[in-house]
């Protein structure tokens, strides 16, 4: 699927305006950038809630609006699902029923997801009885995004969905969202402020500012334009690597997770079962380069890659590194002269297991 926008918002007071000319494809686009971007209006611009001043909007082919044709479908015909930051759902209704009210948009031939797969999925089943008043934040984003799940959308938008939850709820919600992925193939925008949020759901990046677009594509990309370099450190830079669970070492404080076919890092010792998929989040100045292997060190993870590139600015110099997967690391300028860093130049990256975060 594909959504194709050639469009401007503009408001009645004249103020903010956004314009956007891009294709955002599937599985999965990450929409970001800072406060007052645009970000919230470009997915209601998407989802129908606000009609472009000018221009065209088109999903997976179908036009929804066309200023110069008079076409805008409205929004209960667009079969698109919408989560909002703070879930908005209906105080009167037990979570049983918010959920079934997502069901009820659609006739019953029209539905392609499940009520129990989606209960399943989102493990709420011990919720359904409970009203949202007496849900976690976590909980009632998990009821709001069954909810969109239920009305059977043909793209899911989520707005911010994990603003104002502390950093433990939002590592129980990520796992949710991943599986919706995985589980269901929903194309999905993912709007945040947030880099390292998005970069554990995505790796197709839409960078707005001011009401425009000014980059896309992988972070790696992104940080190799030094323009970009201090709007995505600013954002949350991070090594975000899907993994998966292979071992756990108790005696050592270790847990082992593979990454691809052959490449091993250690983290400290976690409960997940073997086999369990996660993300591993590392910041860039959190890895340490070296031309040769270091030995009597208490850093844990040595991996063996090459210089891919070396993107500089006044303030931080990022040097992407090919160990299998690409990581980006924060060093200063001196140290990449001292090492005499070039691309294609083998380098050792190294960090302590301590250092990796796994979501």
């Amino acid at each position: 699927m594909s959504v194709d926008i050639a469009a401007e918002v503009g408001f009645a007071d004249g103020g903010f305006r956004l314009r956007v000319v891009s294709t955002l494809a599937a599985p999965a686009t990450g929409v970001f950038g800072p406060s007052g971007a645009g970000k919230t209006t470009l997915l209601q611009l998407i989802a129908g809630l606000v009609r472009p001043a000018v221009g065209r909007v088109v999903v997976d082919g179908e036009v929804l609006d066309d200023t110069a044709a008079g076409i805008h479908v409205p929004v209960h015909r667009r079969r698109i699902g919408v989560v909002f930051q703070h879930g908005r759902l209906l105080p009167h209704l037990s979570v049983d029923g918010n959920l079934r009210y997502g069901e009820r948009l659609l006739a019953a031939a029209q539905r392609r997801i499940g009520y129990a797969d989606v209960v399943a999925l989102l493990a709420l089943g011990p919720l359904l009885a409970r009203r949202p008043a007496t849900l976690s934040g976590g909980e009632r984003q998990r009821v709001a995004l069954g909810r969109a799940l239920l009305a059977s959308p043909r793209l899911l938008l989520l707005d911010e969905p994990l603003a104002g939850l502390d950093g433990g709820l939002k590592r129980q919600i990520l796992p949710f969202l991943r599986r919706v992925h995985s589980a269901l193939g929903i194309p999905t925008i993912h709007v945040s402020h947030d880099l390292g949020e998005v970069l554990q759901l995505t790796t197709d990046l839409l960078l707005l500012e001011g009401g425009a677009v000014v980059a896309r594509g992988t972070v790696a990309q992104l940080a190799a334009q030094p323009e970009h370099l201090g709007r995505l450190h600013d954002l949350g830079l991070v090594n975000a690597l899907p993994g998966t669970v292979a071992g756990h070492a108790p005696e050592d404080g270790l847990t082992s997770v593979t990454l691809g076919a052959e490449r091993t890092v250690l983290t400290a010792l976690r409960d997940e079962p073997v086999g369990t998929a996660c993300v591993l989040l590392i910041r860039p100045a959190d890895l340490v380069l070296a031309r040769t292997r270091v030995v009597a060190i208490s850093m844990q993870n040595q991996w063996l890659g090459r210089v891919v590139s070396i993107t500089g600015t006044v303030t931080r110099t990022v040097v992407a590194v090919d160990v299998g997967v690409t990581l980006l690391v924060e060093i200063s300028r001196r140290a990449v002269a001292e090492l005499e860093l070039a691309p294609g130049a083998p380098v050792w990256c190294l960090c302590k297991a301590q250092s990796v975060l796994v979501t």
